[in-house]
């Protein structure tokens, strides 16, 4: 195994402290590399995830949420799944004030999907 993929397997969530708790502001993340495996053919799918967030206490840290996202590679997952549980990791270890999660699947067999799950506006 490279040490690439040992990184990917070991894949942890990490926070850091919001640096300015006092004030809401948005984060902005992009990973345009997403991909996971369809849990009944077997084809990849490949997606853009894009997360938004307005932080409480924690920001997370990018390496980790890079490792992380990479971690559904070899997954077998509906898009569905995958969106919901990329919201709920990522909610459970930020406790953000707001956070919203979107996954903008590429179109296979002409059918494109876009999966949104997000948290209510405190």
């Amino acid at each position: 195994m490279k040490y690439g993929e040992k990184e990917i397997e070991a894949a942890v969530l990490e926070t850091w402290p919001n640096p300015c708790p006092e004030r809401d502001y948005t984060i902005e993340i992009t990973a345009p590399e997403f991909t996971c495996l369809c849990p009944r053919s077997g084809y990849p799918d490949f997606a853009t995830i894009k997360m938004q967030y307005i932080p409480d206490q924690f920001i997370i840290e990018l390496k980790s949420f890079k490792l992380y996202i990479n971690s559904f590679r070899n997954k077998y997952i509906s898009h569905e799944e995958a969106a919901n549980i990329i919201f709920s990791d990522l909610f459970n270890a930020l406790r953000p004030r707001f956070l919203k999660i979107e996954c903008d699947f590429n179109p296979r067999g002409n059918v494109h999907t876009i999966v949104r799950v997000e948290s209510q506006a405190h």
